[in-house]
């Protein structure tokens, strides 16, 4: 099993827009490099991409949460 974890504080997203579908769901399989989410910080938006294939375990952060960095945004397996 390994992590996925933000780089940087700021505002969890886990779509591109608000009108848009959610980047990834609990269950479904990732590459490394697949975007899983998106941090804001000061009105500037980083993806965050999961680093090695695998199945989406658990999203552990709500859509607009808060994140420090180095928090588990989710667990693959």
């Amino acid at each position: 099993m390994s992590e996925i974890v933000s780089p940087l504080p700021g505002v969890f997203y886990r779509r591109p827009a608000p009108e848009k579908p959610l980047y990834v769901e609990e269950g479904k399989a990732v590459k490394a490099g697949d975007a899983v989410g998106l941090v804001e910080v000061m009105k500037s938006f980083q993806e965050i991409k999961a680093e090695a294939d695998g199945v989406i375990k658990s999203i552990k952060v709500e859509d607009g949460d808060v994140v420090e960095a180095g928090q588990v945004i989710a667990e693959l397996e």
